[in-house]
């Protein structure tokens, strides 16, 4: 097996593992043109998938992937699938508009975020980051499990994490911070990319007698439109958060290529021999935080998510 690392593009885990790929179907969201999520999608379109389903808010934004992909593999079948994850009347719709669609979802990849973007709440009442980044995806992905399970051994769920876990934990008791009081841009999308792992950690558990694997990660530094509200600011207070958490200096990771920066995501994806709930950094299961992989932790999201969208899910 070809050894994976900080520099492994994803058209390398492609072709690794393109008999994992061939004839299945997958599901990314947040596949805007110019990000890892696109370029995700676009590497898989290689290894002769029978589908990709790309979910995303605006279709202006990820018509220029769906182009490409029929230009470059006109025999993979692709749709676009309108979601806002910030409001779960969309999530709703967009999950009965895949379940009509597809008989099953072989990989799900839980790409889209927000990120350290100004205080707001979604129209749920639930702020913005972890609402869209964690209970959008959680919903989402219940609301679709039946075909995830149609799909049987081997079928995977991928949450796309980040480094900025390591900053906190997630905010179990006031995901709200005060109303906005407390709140501090980087600190809540760290919050809500621990949440992201917690979430992989439960579903493991709960999906382990349907033998469907769960997995998160960190894609690495990667520089695309997700970091437009990021400032010198907010970066210095989230180093320092970092700092003041872990007691040693941060150290910058190196920056990735959008192809890079994908080939984690698709590791985690494709790659069999990777035991479920693991987390994933430069293509290798790596050591998320202890909080992020505490099982009770997991659970107690878990049951505020289902507060959070109003319904319980049992699998």
């Amino acid at each position: 097996m070809e050894k994976f690392g900080h520099s492994t593009n994803g058209s390398q885990v492609v072709v690794a593992f393109q008999d994992v790929v061939k004839g299945k179907t997958f599901l990314i969201t947040g596949p805007s043109d110019g990000g890892i999520g696109a370029e995700t999608a676009i590497c898989l379109a290689a290894g002769s998938p029978s589908r990709i389903l790309l979910a995303g808010r605006s279709m202006s934004k990820i018509q220029p992937v769906i182009d490409r992909i029929r230009s470059l593999y006109p025999e993979v079948k692709t749709k676009f699938i309108s979601i806002d994850l910030s409001n779960q009347s969309s999530v709703r719709e967009a999950a009965s508009i895949i379940n009509a669609s597809v008989e099953k979802i072989d990989i799900l990849i839980n790409n889209a975020a927000i990120m350290a973007c100004p205080f707001g709440k979604t129209v749920d009442g639930i702020e913005s980051q972890f609402g869209t980044n964690h209970v959008g995806h959680f919903l989402l992905t219940n609301l679709i499990m039946p075909k995830i399970l149609a799909a049987g051994h081997g079928a995977r769920i991928v949450n796309v994490s980040s480094l900025a876990h390591r900053m906190v934990d997630v905010r179990l008791e006031d995901w709200n911070f005060e109303d906005g009081a407390t709140y501090i841009p980087g600190v809540a999308y760290g919050a809500a990319k621990t949440a992201n792992i917690l979430f992989s950690l439960a579903l493991t558990s709960k999906l382990k007698d349907a033998h469907v694997g769960s997995f998160s990660l960190n894609p690495g530094s990667i520089k695309t439109n997700l970091q437009r509200y990021l400032t010198e600011e907010s970066i210095r207070e989230t180093i320092k958060s970092i700092e003041r958490r872990t007691g040693r200096p941060f150290v910058h990771p190196e920056s990735k290529t959008l192809q890079q920066g994908c080939s984690t995501t698709l590791v985690a994806a494709l790659d069999p021999s990777i035991p479920s709930g693991s987390y994933l950094e430069d293509c290798n299961v790596a050591q998320a935080e202890a909080y992020a992989m505490d099982q009770e932790r997991a659970e107690q999201l878990w049951a505020l998510s289902e507060k959070l969208v109003g319904q319980k899910f049992d699998w």
